[in-house]
């Protein structure tokens, strides 16, 4: 049995989205999916993104069924008309657009929309979204909804609230000292920094967050929203598309003084046995330490933690305990009571009796979910006593912690640096948006991520836990969502991508990230389930693997190749287009190695100074899918040319540098 392409490339058939280039003038646009990406103005990027988005009471994005699409364009002038609608089993909403696009830089976007039933949302209408290149620390006038003008900055570290309320306007610069002035209409906006989810941009939105969610729109009420976008400033010349004919540039240089990351997997209880069967594919993953989770809410004992050492001592690697405390009172509730964390922790230290951990991360289980800025924490131990009561349970263990949700969560409830020995956070690509462009996008937000977690971490080691393009837990809503229809969609519990090239080539370039900014370890894989690296039979459906004898997923060869690099030297790498393509070099005692990662859909051609011309390589693409997740002998390493080297589809390519 043969894998097909989409399989390979996305670990679905669903087809991949296709996005249309609208121009008029120097103004370009793709519109993909009823909304507009990467909107140009000579061929420098002003917007991210501009999207009309419905999202349901968990903060589920749904995808418009979009009918009586017309596109019109010129030289002069673009139009795009279309009607949507969004439903589910429950209730329904349409919207009718029409999008303007004009010579002189001029953008509107405007949309007319009626509830068809009474219709229970946390947020629908505008979203725009912000670049960062030119745009973070740099200067913006900010029109508030009474016209008052005031000047200020984007924030240039991750702000872990809104900087900016009460939007009606944004100006601010772009490069080549063009100006583009932001108007949004139909309601209040206000801005949230989208860093905190690893979305590479600042969002401004419609309908603030201090207003009640989720809210309902009643059947048959109608109403107005529009964006529009004015430049100003010289005359710019078209330049080249993102992704150009020219290639990108990867420059090596020196030693950066980081090191690469130790390199674990995350163990879940519910997949330990298996993976005790799979034993021998593991030790060839090589991880350095195993993440186990437990949960006594979920009836995790002192079984779990018995099998967690058994798959240690299996793969002779370290284990770190991840452990939630649950904290509640006999009615279920948060509570911060000391005597009931005392309970809670000596429950887990009972169940770990014997098991030998190297470190131990604890987190009360209301830190699980979202807490919005503005709002009161629900009651938790204070971080005195959980790290104090954690410490006096396992003595001489390394003891941390930080969230075992998202960046965002830590960000906006940071622990004490000095009373914790390593700081923890999760990563998930996939909150806001499910399509493949924003899953890759993502990594783009990672250096403002980790240059926060530093500045106030106090200098302490930093861990990635757990993180993959599946979505493990979900802070937003009450569980990440199903996906029996294996397609794209945001909150997947269970991410098609994850057993594709896609998420090989993501983790890849999340490790380049990671490595060059002095993460301590990371975790960016299981030993079985959804974001598992080895493939078991799971109750969910997997195209090809399930039937075409596959041993591995496509993220062992990257994860696998990159764990024997473990505490080499760093080299300083030189991107010229890292929005497409990734790089590592690394010094390792074996020699010199780099890693390549296409970030996109199309090929790329990569040329590589400051090393020979030829060298040796092991490439994963499309063609060598199969033989990547059969562990075949294909894959031995083959002599490419660095001088131009043509990366298919979001390939992957080790390669051995002397």
């Amino acid at each position: 049995m043969t894998a097909s392409r989409s399989v390979k490339l996305f670990g679905t058939e669903e087809p991949a989205g296709v996005m249309t280039t609208l121009r008029a003038g120097t103004l370009e646009a793709e519109l993909d999916a009823g909304n507009l990406r990467y909107i140009r103005t000579g061929g420098v990027e002003a917007l991210r993104a501009i999207a009309f988005l419905v999202r349901d009471r968990n903060w589920g994005t749904y995808n418009p069924e979009i009918t009586n699409l017309q596109i019109q364009q010129s030289e002069e002038r673009f139009a795009v008309t279309y009607d949507a609608v969004c439903r589910d089993e429950a209730q329904s909403f349409r919207y009718a657009v029409r999008i303007t696009g004009l010579a002189d830089g001029g953008l509107t976007f405007e949309a007319e929309t009626e509830a068809l039933s009474d219709f229970e949302t946390n947020r629908c209408g505008f979203v725009v979204l912000h670049a960062l290149e030119g745009v973070v620390d740099h200067p913006v006038t900010v029109e508030h909804a009474d016209g008052r003008l005031v000047e200020s900055k984007f924030p240039a570290l991750v702000d872990p609230a809104c900087p900016f309320q009460d939007i009606r306007a944004l100006t601010h610069g772009i490069a080549g000292g063009v100006q583009i002035a932001c108007r949004m209409e139909g309601d209040v906006f206000e801005m949230e920094d989208h860093r905190n989810w690893m979305d590479a941009s600042y969002k401004t939105y419609i309908r603030p967050l201090a207003k009640p969610w989720p809210y309902v729109i009643a059947k048959g009420e109608k109403a107005q929203q529009r964006v529009t976008m004015q430049v100003s400033g010289p005359a710019q010349a078209q330049a080249p598309a993102i992704g150009g004919a020219g290639g990108a540039a990867v420059t090596i240089g020196e030693a950066t003084g980081a090191v690469m990351p130790r390199l674990g997997a995350a163990a879940p209880a519910e997949h330990t046995a298996e993976s005790l069967q799979k034993i021998d594919l593991l030790r060839e993953l090589g991880p350095s330490f195993l993440v186990c989770h437990f949960d006594a809410r979920q009836g995790h004992g002192a079984d779990e933690m018995r099998r967690y050492a058994e798959l240690g001592a299996a793969l002779g690697c370290e284990l770190a305990l991840e452990a939630v405390v649950p904290c509640t009172d006999a009615s279920g509730a948060p509570t911060s009571d000391l005597a009931v964390l005392k309970r809670d922790i000596a429950a887990i230290r009972d169940a770990a009796s014997g098991v030998i951990f190297a470190r131990v991360a604890v987190s009360p289980a209301s830190d699980l979910k979202c807490t919005l800025p503005g709002t009161v924490f629900p009651p938790a131990p204070s971080w005195p006593d959980l790290f104090a009561e954690a410490q006096a349970a396992f003595p001489g263990v390394v003891v941390g912690g930080g969230m075992f949700s998202y960046f965002t969560e830590l960000n906006r409830k940071r622990p004490p640096a000095e009373l914790l020995d390593f700081i923890c956070h999760s990563s998930c690509p996939i909150v806001h948006a499910g399509d493949d462009v924003s899953v890759t996008e993502t990594l783009e937000a990672l250096p403002s991520v980790f240059r926060t977690v530093r500045s106030f971490a106090g200098g302490k080691p930093y861990w990635i836990f757990p993180s993959a393009v599946s979505m493990r837990l979900n802070p937003y809503g009450e569980a990440p969502a199903e996906n029996p229809d294996n397609i794209r969609q945001a909150m997947n519990r269970v991410d098609p991508r994850d057993r594709a090239l896609l998420g090989a080539a993501w983790r890849a370039g999340y490790l380049a990230h990671a490595a060059r900014a002095g993460v301590d370890a990371v975790t960016l894989g299981a030993v079985a389930g959804p974001s598992g690296v080895v493939y078991s039979k799971q109750a969910y459906a997997q195209p090809w693997f399930d039937d075409g004898g596959a041993k591995v997923t496509p993220s062992f060869f990257v994860l696998s190749e990159c764990a024997r690099l473990s505490g080499g030297a760093v080299l300083k790498t030189d991107v010229d287009l890292g929005r497409d393509i990734q790089a590592l070099a690394v010094q390792a005692p074996e020699g010199k190695r780099l890693l390549l990662a296409n970030l996109t859909g199309e090929e790329r051609l990569v040329r590589v100074a400051g090393a020979a011309s030829k060298a040796l390589a092991r490439i994963l693409d499309e063609e060598s899918f199969e033989a990547a997740c059969l562990r075949s002998s294909a894959m031995e390493p083959r002599e490419v040319d660095l001088g131009g080297l043509v990366l298919r589809p979001y390939a992957v390519a080790m390669i051995d540098l002397g």
